[in-house]
């Protein structure tokens, strides 16, 4: 970089970066150093990686190599966005702000809005969750003459989802990849899911990271765009990357090269989710001139854990050799408790829990349970309750799932994309407006027969004489009502939109009138979401609906954990990810839990 204004020149004013060197051990240092050319960090469990990235882009801006703005930094949580992003503010400033760092999800989003119309899209698409797109998948399979109760939608959205993590087209699926009865389905489905989600300018997770791709590869001169605007790539968890993920992040780098990946082959824990360790596994194939430094010094555990630890990685088939090691004390030795059941196995847990309580002054909310799956932990829950342990669960109903939030968020939803179809389908008789089932069905079958979106029908006075009379008078008061909220958007606040649709709606008097303990809890949650809504608004600067709603959406279980809760956590070992607790719990290690299922003969998946 040949300038830089005065600002910038002044970055780094009382902040030096020799005295952050000087914490770094050698590995640490040659990785933060390292600018130019591929990277691959191997960081051990426990290594300091954060620091090292976060030192990294540090070094970077002090050695005037580029902006902020021209560093893409992607994590796997907004958690872990967040922490570096404010250790980068507390060495570098305010500038830290422009980076853009993200996870994939978000920074692709990112790009998506600003690139929406090259995809066939509008700005303020809708991002479906996990649970939208099953709703989509179950209303699809109606069509077909389906039933839902028996060939599941989550199993059908789950091949959906495989097959584009995978980067294979609905076409290339039902051509190459129909090998059973569920499989012809759900290749039937995977077309009408895609056309319905355009239909509704909407995308789902998956979406966002293959719409990416489709516009590099359509349009070259929007890829180059973004491969002059990123001069250093930089990827945490790189052994958890997708095909999807990979491809879009080799296609940004190819120009220049310069990317910087971390991970560790050993934390590989998602490929049931379509994580492929061969990325990591094959860098140096796809960068032959690729420097490798590892990071094998472990700071946070003790020698007793990490020998344990490192007994069972040293079974893995295939790996990236490296040996952890610690100048750490020994420890206690681990606990092994044989348990006769899981009931007995949680109380001897919550035991145990009182007892370091009392024995070693541990806070509650330095304790964690993990297991394998969620449905686990509810034995762990009565043992608590049982012994008075406070708790939190981090998983299960997230408050962002909530019936009562999801109605609230699909109404704002409706204000900035109408065709958001799921939305309507969710709210246009909520609370009870008349507009019952059978109008429903006649709605939706005017739209397909159409071919058109649901939104057109409802405006269009001819098409709604063929509903039930009354319901066609509630379809053009929920209308109104939108339009009206519509116009108002830009001269109120989030909060007061959000409260005059409530209004206009009777959605929250529908709880009061009721007011029963489980509609006032209701109740509540609406007034929390409108609390959230406030401080998104005072929070950020030009804070729009359409960012509320993007942020909401991507929101992860780890988010909404609160780590100064006085409370044990509880949540899976997948969960847990990237965070740390003095004392641990994993339980149920047992045959068939964990690992999940049946892995004979399956001994690297083990």
């Amino acid at each position: 970089m040949n300038s830089q204004s005065n600002g910038s020149q002044d970055l780094f004013a009382g902040n030096d970066m020799t005295d952050y060197l000087a914490e770094l051990n050698d590995r640490q240092s040659q990785a933060v150093l390292h600018s130019d050319g591929p990277l691959l960090i191997i960081a051990g469990a426990g290594s300091g990686k954060t620091r090292v990235l976060t030192y990294r882009i540090a070094q970077l801006l002090a050695a005037k190599k580029s902006w902020a703005s021209e560093i893409l930094a992607l994590t796997f949580t907004n958690k872990a966005a967040r922490e570096m992003r404010e250790r980068i503010e507390h060495i570098i400033g305010p500038e830290a702000n422009k980076l853009w760092m993200g996870t994939f999800h978000s920074i692709f989003t990112r790009i998506l809005r600003m690139e929406a119309e090259h995809v066939g899209y509008k700005q303020d698409f809708s991002i479906y969750d996990s649970d939208d797109s099953d709703r989509v998948v179950k209303g699809v399979l109606q069509e077909l003459r389906i039933d839902p109760r028996e060939i599941k939608p989550k199993q059908i959205r789950f091949r959906i989802s495989g097959a584009k993590n995978q980067m294979i087209s609905a076409e290339e699926y039902a051509a190459k990849f129909v090998q059973s009865s569920l499989d012809d389905i759900a290749a039937q489905v995977f077309k009408i899911y895609n056309n319905r989600l355009k239909q509704s300018n909407a995308m789902d997770f998956d979406d966002l990271l293959i719409k990416p791709i489709e516009l590099f590869e359509t349009h070259p001169e929007i890829l180059e765009k973004y491969q002059d605007r990123f001069k250093y790539i930089m990827i945490d968890e790189y052994q958890d990357t997708n095909r999807a993920q990979y491809i879009v992040t080799k296609m940004l780098a190819s120009k220049r090269e310069n990317i910087c990946v971390v991970g560790d082959d050993a934390q590989s824990i998602y490929s049931f989710r379509g994580a492929d360790i061969s990325n990591i596994l094959n860098f140096k194939e796809d960068y032959s001139n690729a420097t490798q430094i590892s990071l094998e010094q472990n700071y946070r555990s003790t020698q007793a854990i990490l020998k344990c630890a490192d007994a069972i990685i040293k079974q893995n088939k295939q790996q990236l050799e490296k040996t952890l090691w610690t100048e750490n004390p020994k420890g206690n030795p681990i606990t092994l408790l044989d348990n006769f059941n899981e009931r007995e196995e949680a109380q001897r847990v919550a035991q145990h829990i009182r007892n370091v309580r009392m024995k070693e002054g541990y806070r509650f909310n330095e304790i964690a349970i993990l297991y394998r799956t969620n449905y686990q932990s509810r034995v762990f829950e009565e043992a608590l309750r049982r012994k008075d342990v406070p708790y939190q669960l981090v998983g299960g109903i997230s408050f962002y799932q909530r019936k009562e939030v999801k109605d609230v968020i699909a109404y704002l939803r409706l204000l900035v994309n109408p065709t958001d179809e799921e939305a309507i389908l969710r709210v246009i008789n909520e609370p009870a407006r008349g507009v019952g089932q059978k109008s429903l069905q006649t709605l939706v079958s005017l739209a397909r027969q159409n071919d058109t979106t649901l939104w057109e029908v409802l405006q269009n006075p001819v098409m709604l004489t063929d509903v039930y009379k009354p319901a066609q008078a509630r379809v053009r008061e929920f209308i109104s009502i939108l339009d009206e909220c519509r116009q108002e958007l830009g001269g109120k606040s989030l909060v007061d939109t959000t409260r005059d649709i409530l209004d206009k709606t009777g959605y929250v008097k529908q709880f009061i009138e009721e007011n029963s303990q489980e509609s006032l809890g209701r109740r509540e949650n609406v007034m929390e979401l409108l609390n959230a809504i406030s401080y998104f608004e005072r929070s950020r600067e030009n804070a729009s609906l359409s960012a509320f709603l993007q942020e909401v959406s991507l929101v992860s279980d780890v988010d909404n954990m609160e780590k100064d809760t006085p409370a044990v956590t509880l949540m899976t070992v997948h969960a847990s990810k990237g965070l740390e607790f003095p004392v641990v719990f994993v339980v149920g290690m047992e045959e068939e839990l964990f690992p999940m299922g049946g892995r004979n003969g399956e001994e690297a998946d083990i």
